[in-house]
């Protein structure tokens, strides 16, 4: 693993405790190229984790913090009228950036979180008719809080499935919280911000070293089976498309790539496979009624799929 990658993983691992996988899941899902949605519930660390990662990255970066009210055009940007110069003028949103954190992102209606859409899926914003490109390193990392809190939307499944990664974000253990409660009354705990690692260049530098990451014939079957198994089971509504399978190899490879190696072993499809599907695919009525959840079906079907030798 590049020299430079680890010492930033050691970085955020002293700044954010009690998340060690979620961290690295989160740092393979940015290097392969994704997007990442946080769940949990408030004041567990997601925007701060997200704020860490991005200073450590170097690049730009940009907040949104979305409420009822925010307008698409407060993401995107808009164009207006000079009348000084009697022309058009195009105000370009926080959107054009390196790195966006969508901070409580359930927080504003399907309108203006499908203003993302674009952006997510094809590096791209229209404003009034015009396109622009966005930069060659973008990527979001929204916050939500869980769907059952007053004042949330459910995101909708086309936005859902633009992000690679969905994270629980669970609270830490009882000795890690308490070091954090420790450090924080004694003004001893690391607030001010991470000086970045890498920049953007190595960032992509990176990036071209996870592309060249072997994916075997055997592994390619074994993540098919994976996928198509949430589309037979009975305890699956709505089951996982070509994308999840798509995003399931590209965050293997950078999950191998975390491991230092330069071929993905079924490990590290099973260590993806859930973060990159719980988002995907929507429990039967039946399912619910008998207390499933998404994690435990997922599980369970990874578990009926022989693993390749």
């Amino acid at each position: 693993m590049n020299s430079e990658l680890t010492r930033l993983l050691e970085k955020y691992e002293q700044r954010i405790l009690g998340q060690n996988t979620n961290l690295r899941l989160l740092l393979a899902a940015v290097l392969s190229g994704g997007h990442v949605l946080l769940e949990g519930v408030p004041g567990t660390g997601k925007t701060q984790m997200v704020r860490t990662l991005a200073n450590l990255l170097g690049g730009t970066f940009q907040r949104i913090q979305f409420t009822p009210d925010l307008l698409p055009s407060d993401i995107t940007g808009s164009a207006i009228f000079n009348m000084k110069e009697n022309t058009f003028q195009t105000v370009k949103g926080p959107i054009f950036t390196n790195i966006l954190l969508a901070d409580e992102i359930n927080r504003t209606p399907a309108k203006t979180q499908a203003a993302l859409l674009e952006a997510m899926e094809e590096k791209q914003v229209t404003i009034q008719g015009s396109t622009f490109p966005l930069e060659d390193v973008f990527f979001v990392v929204a916050t939500q809080n869980s769907i059952e809190f007053e004042g949330t939307y459910p995101l909708p499944e086309a936005q859902q499935d633009r992000f690679l990664f969905k994270l629980y974000i669970e609270f830490p253990s009882f000795e890690e919280e308490q070091h954090i409660l420790k450090e924080m009354l004694e003004n001893t705990f690391s607030v001010g911000e991470a000086d970045s690692v890498l920049d953007m260049a190595s960032f992509l530098s990176i990036q071209k070293e996870i592309e060249a990451v072997t994916v075997s014939e055997d592994i390619l079957n074994y993540t098919m089976q994976i996928v198509r198994k949430t589309r037979e089971s009975d305890a699956i509504r709505f089951g996982a498309s070509t994308r999840a399978a798509i995003s399931i190899g590209k965050a293997a490879k950078a999950w191998a790539y975390l491991a230092e190696r330069n071929y993905v072993t079924p490990d590290d499809i099973k260590m993806v496979a859930r973060p990159a599907l719980r988002h995907r695919i929507q429990l039967s009525p039946h399912a619910e009624l008998e207390g499933a959840t998404v994690d435990q079906i997922i599980n369970e079907l990874v578990g009926a799929v022989t693993v390749p030798r």
